[in-house]
């Protein structure tokens, strides 16, 4: 009974949180008369929500889908990518460091390059989504691929298996808790991008709506755009957890004898 208790609570832990987070930044905003054009409380948030909500479901669509499109191009050039560097030594030494001196240059800083280049619209969007999020996929998948011992190489090469048969029977299963594990993190990161583009390279999506919501004074309905993002991040990473959990059972076995 104890165990199944622990358990519910930490199935619940992340609610409980929240709510006591949403209670005492109520209490504050109320006890310390916080202007609404500072920091506005949870109330005014919902309200804000409530009274916007159509337009706000129409930028969110926006920013998802725009996400979505960046992210799935990141999944397939990341995949690619690092299934390249991962399979060969001399690929994962020329173009790692490389690939690290690109992940460390500040993405928002291509955004006018990319208005320049495409023009304002989905294109920058989609693009800075791209490059914010296919870096942490290729890592992980090359250092899966990477990271395989040379002794279990070596068993499988001895009983006629090719380099190629090693990387696509062993390597990527192997590689698969990695490539979930930056999916979830490359997720956030793409919605990041998606925002931070809209917001000086589009007239519609979430990014847009924090802009101008800004500049009208709108606080909550501008921390309402926000929680928006929030939601749909944290859904997708939930979604990616779930397929993993499915998908990777015997990479998590060790932690459910405990």
């Amino acid at each position: 009974m104890y165990k199944l208790n622990n358990k519910q609570l930490e199935r619940w832990s992340p609610w409980i949180l929240l709510l006591a987070v949403v209670l005492l930044w109520q209490v504050l905003c109320a006890a310390l008369e916080v202007s609404p054009f500072i920091f506005p409380s949870p109330a005014l948030i919902l309200k804000d929500f409530m009274e916007y909500h159509a337009v706000i479901a129409g930028h969110a669509w926006r920013t998802f889908w725009v996400t979505m499109a960046g992210f799935g191009l990141a999944i397939v050039v990341g995949v690619l990518l690092g299934f390249l560097i991962g399979s060969s030594r001399l690929a994962y030494a020329a173009v790692y460091p490389l690939m690290t001196a690109f992940n460390a240059l500040p993405k928002a800083a291509f955004v006018p390059i990319l208005v320049v280049w495409l023009g304002i619209g989905i294109g920058p969007a989609i693009l800075t989504a791209f490059l914010i999020s296919f870096f942490p996929i290729t890592v992980n998948i090359a250092t899966g691929l990477a990271t395989l011992e040379p002794e279990l190489e070596d068993v499988l090469r001895v009983l006629g298996a090719k380099r190629w048969d090693v990387l696509i029977k062993v390597g990527l299963p192997r590689s698969l808790p990695y490539f979930y594990g930056s999916l979830k993190v490359a997720i956030t990161l793409a919605f990041v991008g998606t925002t931070v583009s809209e917001m000086t390279a589009a007239n519609e999506g979430i990014g847009y709506l924090l802009i101008s919501a800004g500049s009208s004074m709108q606080m909550g309905l501008a921390f309402a755009g926000l929680l928006v993002v929030g939601v749909m991040a944290m859904a997708m990473y939930e979604l990616f957890s779930w397929v993993e959990k499915r998908t990777t059972a015997w990479a998590h076995r060790s932690s459910h004898s405990h």
